[in-house]
């Protein structure tokens, strides 16, 4: 096995994980009509792509509509996937990009600098080995910090 695949596997189990703490803690929790509308969306979802039969359906559909909580739907999807009501939504990225940049941008500055000093007194070659590897290191910094926000403009300019 691969070390890859070992990575996948714990992304899929860290996943399954949280799915089961939104379960979880929504146990107690009184159905909404909206919730009770999706979770029968997703039962005619699983009965179209022919995880259920007709009757399994019925005995499913009466089962959710007699639920009172979300501790009640854990017989309805047993066997199923997952609900997309306990799905947690997809992670955005943070802003943990952007403090990074700010610490290669300190960490490009004493190097910038120096090569300025350099420049100033006439070292042009000096200048060059410690200015624009700085420079360079800021600049990669950039294009790393602001890659979501790029593909999330790709994205809405392609769709």
């Amino acid at each position: 096995m691969k070390p890859a695949d070992l990575i996948g596997l714990a992304t899929a189990a860290g996943q399954e994980a949280r799915e089961v703490a939104t379960r979880r803690r929504m146990v107690n929790i009184r159905l909404t009509d909206e919730e009770r509308h999706s979770c029968t969306d997703e039962l005619a979802e699983q009965f179209a792509i022919g995880r259920l039969d007709e009757d399994e359906l019925h005995r499913r559909v009466d089962l959710l509509n007699d639920a009172v909580t979300h501790g009640d739907l854990i017989p309805v999807f047993a066997g199923l996937p997952t609900p997309s009501l306990y799905k947690p939504a997809p992670r955005t990225p943070g802003k943990w990009r952007w403090a990074a940049f700010i610490g290669a941008v300190w960490m490009a500055l004493p190097f910038a600098l120096a090569g300025l000093l350099f420049l100033v007194f006439g070292r042009e070659v000096a200048a060059a080995i410690f200015g624009l590897p700085a420079l360079a290191w800021v600049f990669f910094a950039y294009r790393w910090a602001s890659r979501p926000k790029r593909d999330e403009q790709r994205k809405q300019s392609g769709a």
